[in-house]
């Protein structure tokens, strides 16, 4: 389901082929590559690296704390990511002038950055950045972007998100992915709804709550609390919705989240903003376990409704999609995930945007940096 799509405007074309690339992945400093917990974009990353390593390539990742990857190289700008700053400015300073200077020790083909203040050192640079939006990209974070201009190539997660700024140079939609088969599947639901996500007023929690109890539920609420918005939305949304039906988990690590994803009956996504793409809603599915969801951000893009989830218009109709989402067929559920969010279609996609990047360099540099395709052996 990824889309591949871009305007070559300048110079010589790479060839395509089985011709190895040195791609330089910049992971974001605040947690392990894959995450033990909370992390979305890490496990993205995490399984980029690999499967871009399987498919022939030479990675350096370039991260924080430890990395659990096949990346040839990992280079560490924090010994521990600073978990607890989540949300400031100063960590992504710090390791976007960490990083810059690793970068030109490492000769990479391609920079691929999923970082927010990163990009920024990408001006001047000959070697072409690419940049996954993992965000929103509209008020301050599109000005960002749009400022930018040429300087990266710019990839976004969803149709949806790129629909929101369609000015932006966006150069391809890859969706993100998930391994599978890491996800146990489960046939036989438990008899409870689960939240998985952030305790954030555009995540909702609360009308989880409501929405499973209002289908006569008991719902299990997993995630992280720790950022002052969180412990202020909790303590004046959740704290007075508490009661015998609902089971506040914490924040679940790898194995918690598969064990609460694959035994739910179904999981809530009431989302209150445009959600670029929602990892979890893919998470739950490879499961079997089906996602009630409202049809904001990336939701149509990532289920079939009916089929392999259930769309609602409004929150009020949630309780009613509980009712048909404990209908549906939890194997057709996973393998709609198996089909269309493989992280071999992911690598897939993002190595095209690889070659479209190289294909735009300028021919002197190429010629007296690169005086081939880039190969490396």
């Amino acid at each position: 389901m990824s889309t591949i799509g871009s305007t070559l405007t300048r110079t010589q074309q790479v060839p395509a082929g089985a011709q190895q690339m040195h791609i330089a992945m910049v992971a974001p400093p605040y947690f392990d590559v894959p995450p033990t917990a909370y992390g979305g974009i890490e496990a993205v990353v995490a399984d980029l690296v690999d499967s871009l390593v399987a498919r022939g390539h030479k990675v350096s990742l370039i991260g924080a704390g430890r990395h659990a990857t096949r990346a040839q190289r990992f280079i560490r700008t924090y010994d521990v990511g600073p978990a607890a700053q989540l949300g400031e400015p100063m960590p992504e300073m710090v390791h976007a002038a960490k990083v810059a200077r690793i970068l030109e020790t490492l000769d990479a083909d391609v920079i691929h950055d999923h970082t927010m203040v990163g990009p920024l050192m990408a001006r001047g640079r000959l070697t072409p950045t690419v940049v996954t939006a993992h965000g929103p990209v509209q008020g301050d974070p599109g000005e960002f972007f749009r400022a930018l201009g040429e300087t990266v190539h710019i990839v976004a997660i969803s149709d949806a998100q790129r629909a929101l700024a369609p000015d932006l140079a966006w150069s391809a939609t890859v969706h993100n992915a998930i391994k599978a088969d890491t996800f146990p599947f489960r046939a036989q639901k438990e008899d409870y709804a689960l939240f998985l996500g952030r305790f954030h007023p555009e995540k909702a929690p609360h009308l989880a709550i409501d929405a499973a109890r209002a289908a006569g539920m008991p719902i299990t609420l997993a995630g992280k609390c720790a950022e002052p918005i969180e412990r202020a939305y909790f303590e004046r949304e959740i704290a007075p919705r508490l009661g015998d039906d609902v089971t506040i988990f914490g924040v679940a690590d790898a194995a918690a989240k598969r064990q609460l994803l694959s035994r739910a009956a179904c999981m809530l996504f009431p989302i209150q903003w445009e959600e670029p793409f929602g990892l979890v809603v893919i998470e739950a599915m490879a499961c079997g376990t089906p996602v009630v969801a409202l049809g904001r951000g990336a939701v149509p893009e990532l289920m079939e409704h009916g089929e392999t989830g259930v769309i609602v218009d409004h929150v009020d109709q949630m309780p009613d999609g509980i009712a048909l989402a404990r209908t549906l067929d939890p194997m057709a559920i996973r393998k709609h995930v198996e089909a269309n969010f493989t992280i071999e279609v992911m690598a897939e996609g993002y190595e095209a945007v690889y070659r479209q990047a190289l294909a735009m360099v300028p021919e002197p540099w190429l010629s007296s940096a690169q005086p081939q395709a880039p190969i490396i052996g």
